[in-house]
C-alpha cells in the first residue's frame, strides 16, 4: 500500500475576484473549496491514475472533518490522527494578481507524535511512504528523521519530497526519490548552476550521501532524472497553458510512483511523472488518467 504523509494539511479556499481592493468590500466572482496539502495531492492524483492510497498525518476541527469527507469522496483512506484545534484554512485571492494567506495550523502534542509514529511503524516491505512538505512549528524539526530512523528496518521504501537540511538529513536512509527543483539544489549545496553539466553533477551528489534517484524539476523546461545504475535523462516539459502549478510537483510524485509500481523502470516512471505534473499545471484541478495519457503521447511524438 502508498502512504501519504501530510504534516499541516489544509482547507484551501479560492477566491476569485475581478479586482481586489484593500480596505473595501470585496465580491467574488466565483470560490472554490479544497482539501490540500502536499501529501493529500499526492493521494488525490494517485486516486485519478485509478491507484489506492493511505492519507495520513493529523486533522483537527471542522476543517479535519471536511478534508475527511472529501478524501472519502474519492475512495482515499483515511487514517489521520485526531488532533485539538484546527485545520488550517488557506484564502487565495485570485484577481488581477494572487494573494494568499495560509493558515498557522494546530498544536501537535507528544502523544499525538507518538500515535502517528506507531501507525507508521507497521509499513513492511510490500509498502511504499510519501513525506512531503514543510514542517509546522508545532513538530520537532527533524521528524523526517525520527519517521525514517523507526522504519528503517522494515523494508518499506520511501519517497521524500523536501527541502534543505530537511531533505539532507534523510538521505542516509536511502529513499528510493527526492525530488528538489534547481533552486532549491543550488540552496543545498551553496552552488550556481549554470548548464547541463552543473546540474547534473550537483544532482548526483545527492546520489553520493545516499538517495536512489533523483528527479530535478525544472518548471517550464522539465526535469532531470539521475539515479544509481541508469545514465542522467534530460526531458522537455509537454507543451500547454500553465493554468495553474499548485500540486504539480505533488503530481509528478504521484504520476512516478503509478509508473514505478506498474513497471519498475524508473525512467518510464519519470516519463510518467513530468506528464502528470503538466496535466495538473495546464488544469485548474489535478491530474486525470486521461490528460496524464494525452500527455504521454505528445511526448512520444516529439521523441520521433
Amino acid at each position: 500500500m502508498i502512504y501519504t504523509v501530510t504534516f499541516s494539511p489544509a482547507v484551501d479556499y479560492v477566491v476569485d475576484l475581478p479586482s481586489l481592493e484593500v480596505g473595501a468590500i470585496n465580491r467574488s466572482s466565483s470560490e472554490h473549496v479544497l482539501p490540500g496539502g502536499k501529501g493529500i495531492n499526492v493521494s488525490i492524483v494517485l486516486a485519478n491514475l485509478g491507484r489506492s492510497s493511505v492519507a495520513t498525518g493529523f486533522l483537527g476541527g471542522f476543517t479535519g472533518v471536511f478534508i475527511d469527507g472529501e478524501l472519502k469522496k474519492r475512495g482515499i483512506k483515511s487514517s489521520f490522527i485526531p488532533v485539538d484545534g484546527l485545520t488550517r484554512i488557506n484564502v487565495k485571492l485570485r484577481g488581477k494578481e494572487e494573494t494568499a494567506v495560509n493558515g498557522q495550523g494546530p498544536s501537535i502534542s507528544e502523544e499525538q507524535i507518538e500515535a502517528l509514529m506507531k501507525q507508521l511503524s507497521t509499513l513492511n516491505s510490500g509498502d511504499l511512504l510519501v513525506i512531503s512538505g514543510t514542517i509546522p512549528k508545532s513538530l520537532p524539526s527533524d521528524i523526517y528523521e525520527k519517521i525514517l530512523e523507526r522504519i528503517k528496518d522494515n523494508g518499506c521504501q520511501v519517497i521524500v519530497d523536501a527541502t534543505n537540511e530537511i531533505l539532507l538529513n534523510t538521505l542516509k536512509y536511502k529513499p528510493l526519490l527526492v525530488k528538489p527543483n534547481q533552486e532549491e539544489l543550488e540552496e543545498m549545496f551553496h552552488v550556481k548552476i549554470n548548464n547541463k553539466e552543473e546540474l547534473i553533477k550537483t544532482a548526483e551528489k545527492l546520489l553520493d550521501l545516499g538517495a536512489q534517484n533523483v528527479i530535478v524539476s525544472l518548471g517550464g523546461d522539465g526535469a532531470l532524472l539521475v539515479g544509481k545504475g541508469i545514465e542522467p535523462l534530460l526531458l522537455p516539459a509537454p507543451k500547454g497553458k500553465v493554468v495553474n502549478t499548485v500540486g504539480a510537483g505533488d503530481s509528478l510524485v504521484a504520476g512516478f510512483i503509478d509508473e514505478y509500481l506498474n513497471s519498475g523502470i524508473i525512467a518510464k516512471a519519470f516519463k510518467q511523472g513530468i506528464a502528470t505534473g503538466s496535466a495538473s499545471a495546464f488544469s485548474e484541478g489535478l491530474a486525470t488518467r486521461g490528460e496524464v495519457e494525452a500527455l504521454l503521447i505528445q511526448m512520444d511524438h516529439r521523441k520521433e
